[in-house]
């Protein structure tokens, strides 16, 4: 019997489901875009959060090492890396991790290079800190993705470039990035002296036979590379805004100290690390039972768009939640917007918010739902289109 509960998350306040109007125009589109799920996290969680609200006094916190460990026992048996307390630091989030690290790594103007199409925040972090956003696309072989090395590393070189936001499992596009092909990216950033920040936040939520790759395992490099995590994606608690921030390097970890106890932001709420500790404690069944929630609606979704809509290109979804889907076949790509949002009335990530108009006529789906919501979002788009 699954341990998944769905809820409807319709008026709780849910930026996915009730807050659609600032990047839509309009409310009441079935929700299929920002990343988080729409099932009740664990009991484990829920249970310790429980019992820490009935203690009843929220004063300053004293953080646990169990809250550490339960994070260094799942680095190492889920993806084999070896992980010391004294690497880990606090971040809100993921995002805000990046935003600091670009601040406190690169001058003013610096090039900053990101793989497109990607997580949009990446394009905002180098541009809102006054950086010089650099692209290298990803090859797409009919729905695969691979990098372009040789352009990688010619962006490079032409533009100077002094950091590199990976994003490893790739979203939108689904990849996985292979041992080989991280040797590579890392050793090309080596050669010309450019800094990693890897984005592995997605990176227990795997297919079934596919293996995630920790950037920070390839140790020869770690004076390089700076890791960002946390449970939020795996366990559905963003809300928690507990992320972990994994830096091997002690001249790296000098450098995030003094920014962050330049800022203030050292820790988090009490909440977060209550939630974190317990899910990646106690979490595991349910784990397991959402991975398999959504490779099944990933598998509805690809089999009948095979059978109702065969020009629409589905991606293979080896990591994360969320699929990307190439229409440009089906429908003019300019009028992806108007037939999606108007006539389907989805509520979708847009392709161009990718990475610019070479990405319209894709959209991004988030299976982290129920079967039934999914159902509702491809049955939609095989009527209208």
């Amino acid at each position: 019997m699954s341990t998944l509960e769905y809820i409807d998350r319709r008026g709780t306040d849910c930026e996915k489901w009730d807050e659609q109007t600032p990047s839509f125009g309009e409310e009441g589109l079935h929700a299929m875009w920002v990343a988080d799920m729409d099932f009740k996290v664990p009991v484990c969680v829920q249970k310790a959060l429980h019992e820490y609200v009935d203690m009843g006094a929220f004063g300053y916190m004293s953080i646990r090492d169990n809250y550490y460990q339960a994070f260094i026992n799942w680095e190492k048996n889920h993806h084999g890396l070896e992980v010391k307390k004294d690497w880990i630091r606090f971040s809100p989030g993921v995002i805000a991790a990046f935003n600091w690290i670009i601040q406190f790594m690169t001058e003013k103007k610096d090039a900053v290079i990101v793989m497109t199409p990607v997580y949009y925040p990446f394009f905002r972090a180098v541009e809102n800190n006054d950086r010089t956003l650099v692209t290298s696309e990803l090859i797409n072989d009919h729905g695969i993705y691979t990098i372009d090395f040789e352009d990688f590393e010619q962006k490079i070189v032409e533009n100077q470039a002094k950091l590199f936001i990976m994003c490893s499992p790739h979203n939108p596009v689904g990849r996985v990035w292979t041992a080989e092909e991280l040797d590579k990216i890392i050793a090309i950033c080596k050669k010309h002296h450019v800094f990693i920040i890897a984005d592995e936040i997605h990176h227990d939520l795997l297919a079934e036979g596919v293996h995630h790759v920790p950037t920070l395992g390839r140790n020869e490099y770690w004076d390089n590379i700076i890791m960002v995590t946390a449970p939020s994606k795996t366990f559905n608690l963003a809300g928690g805004q507990n992320s972990l921030v994994v830096i091997p390097d002690e001249g790296l970890r000098k450098k995030w100290d003094i920014y962050t106890n330049g800022i203030r932001v050292l820790f988090g709420n009490a909440f977060g690390y209550v939630a974190c500790e317990a899910a990646y404690e106690g979490g595991e069944e349910w784990y397991q039972d959402v991975k398999k929630q959504i490779w099944s609606n990933y598998e509805y979704l690809k089999h009948t768009f095979a059978e109702k809509l065969p020009g629409a290109v589905v991606s293979p979804l080896e990591g994360t939640y969320l699929c990307w889907i190439d229409l440009r076949a089906c429908i003019d790509p300019e009028k992806t917007k108007e037939l999606i949002q108007k006539r389907c009335r989805l509520a979708v990530d847009f392709g161009e918010w990718f990475g610019g108009d070479q990405f319209k006529g894709f959209i991004r789906m988030n299976l982290a739902t129920s079967l039934k919501n999914v159902q509702i979002a491809v049955e939609a788009i095989c009527k209208n289109v």
